[in-house]
């Protein structure tokens, strides 16, 4: 099927959902699984459909969305949220509870992790409440019921499983001391008047998703997102999103690893570079994670072969490496990433790896070196072509960021191809 604009236009204005954040190809694939859903139906019988029906409105929203995310994501935000929430209730007295949003709320593992980590830094329930929202009533449907398989549980410290969830099956279910911390509703960040009636948020979750809008788009989420937050409140990002809002008018609250931001002391807002979208998360599991400064390794140019110990050492390495970096264990995933380089020929997901953790950590000039030497060996490599194209888009180089989110587009859709 070829690219329809319409569809396009649909999700943009529904969800600010921006195609080439994505690819065409995954909306295509989208939209023909909707239409095939009703043997014989055309593109132009499905559209009609589209625009008559909210409900099938919601079901090519929920085709496009996939939910990739699980407990103490990040774990440092966790960490630096219960200091600061120790911080606010000596600040206002104890005279309130705390506020805290996390939208979108997904399947509910941030909210959840978030009142979590505030039981566990000694809060009591009602010191603090929290709110997650989703544009997915499928989502939030899944989050209310708190019942959660192996995936939603990485890294190596799962200590937080024994004290909030039983066994139940194949599934943990979470306890209700934390669940009735937790209020879920459907929302959508687009709309003008969300949460009008709310008094502003003392701290906001809002990570990994300015990416996938175009920069319009951005900037009035951002006037909502400042909306909903206090003015002494904090704002937690992704770990793609700091130099935006640093444009913005935000700044860092200087907590290593903990992608914070406040309004207070913030420089008057910048003229923003259109910020290059990175594709939907896929199922497989990514590092999102900011290891410390490291002094850069040179490539390895040499074109001799270099023959591994072993291929099963490789794969093992390689799966050690993932479960460091989503454990949060930054700087032993930068040692296992240069042990590999150490023992094994060059790999791109390896640059690729060590090119996110330079990036995080604020050194862009490395992070570029990795990135490129990724799409050297693997030039197709889809990760390390949108975040190049983020990091250049970032540094006013707009061309640069472009040709890149071209190749990565014809690479999702090469890849569509193959698999059909």
């Amino acid at each position: 099927m070829n690219s329809d604009q319409r569809f396009f236009d649909f999700l943009k204005e529904r969800i600010g959902l921006d195609v080439t954040s994505v690819g065409t190809a995954i909306i295509e694939r989208a939209v023909r699984q909707r239409i095939i859903a009703v043997p014989g139906r055309t593109s132009d019988e499905y559209w009609q459909s589209l625009q008559a029906s909210t409900q099938e409105q919601q079901a090519l929203i929920e085709a496009v969305i996939v939910p990739e995310t699980w407990f103490f994501r990040y774990p440092e935000s966790f960490a630096t949220l219960a200091r600061l929430a120790v911080k606010r209730l000596a600040e206002i007295r104890h005279l309130r509870a705390l506020r805290i949003l996390s939208l979108p709320c997904s399947t509910g593992e941030e909210p959840y992790s978030i009142a979590m980590a505030l039981l566990d830094a000694g809060l009591e329930p009602h010191q603090f409440k929290v709110d997650g929202l989703d544009v997915s009533p499928l989502s939030i449907e899944r989050a209310r019921g708190a019942r959660f398989g192996r995936n939603s549980f990485r890294g190596a410290d799962l200590g937080f499983r024994e004290r909030h969830f039983t066994l139940d099956g194949e599934g943990y279910c979470l306890s209700e001391r934390v669940r009735e911390q937790v209020r879920l509703q459907v929302g959508n960040l687009l709309d003008p008047a969300l949460l009008a009636s709310e008094t502003p948020y003392d701290f906001v979750f809002c990570r990994n998703l300015l990416i996938y809008f175009d920069q319009p788009t951005q900037r009035l989420v951002f006037e909502v997102l400042k909306r909903l937050t206090h003015q002494d409140g904090v704002l937690f990002i992704g770990p793609a999103e700091g130099s935006l809002l640093g444009r913005l008018g935000m700044r860092s609250i200087g907590a290593a690893q903990s992608f914070a931001f406040s309004r207070q002391g913030a420089p008057d807002p910048q003229p923003v570079p259109a910020l290059m979208p990175t594709p939907l998360p896929i199922r497989q599991a990514q590092p999102r994670v900011v290891p410390p400064a490291v002094r850069p390794r040179p490539f390895m140019t040499s074109v001799t072969p270099i023959v591994e110990p072993k291929s099963s050492d490789a794969a093992t390495l390689l799966a050690s490496i993932a479960a460091l970096a989503n454990g949060g264990k930054s700087a032993e995933a930068r040692a296992a990433c240069e042990q590999y380089l150490r023992n094994h020929t060059p790999n791109a997901q390896v640059f690729y790896w060590l090119g996110l953790l330079s990036d995080m950590a604020g050194s862009a000039l490395e992070a570029q070196g990795f990135y490129r030497k990724a799409l050297y060996l693997e030039p197709q490599h889809a990760e390390a072509l949108v975040h190049l194209a983020a990091l250049l888009a970032s540094q006013g180089d707009a061309a640069g960021a472009r040709r890149l989110q071209e190749r990565a587009a014809r690479s999702g859709r090469a890849a569509d191809s193959e698999h059909k």
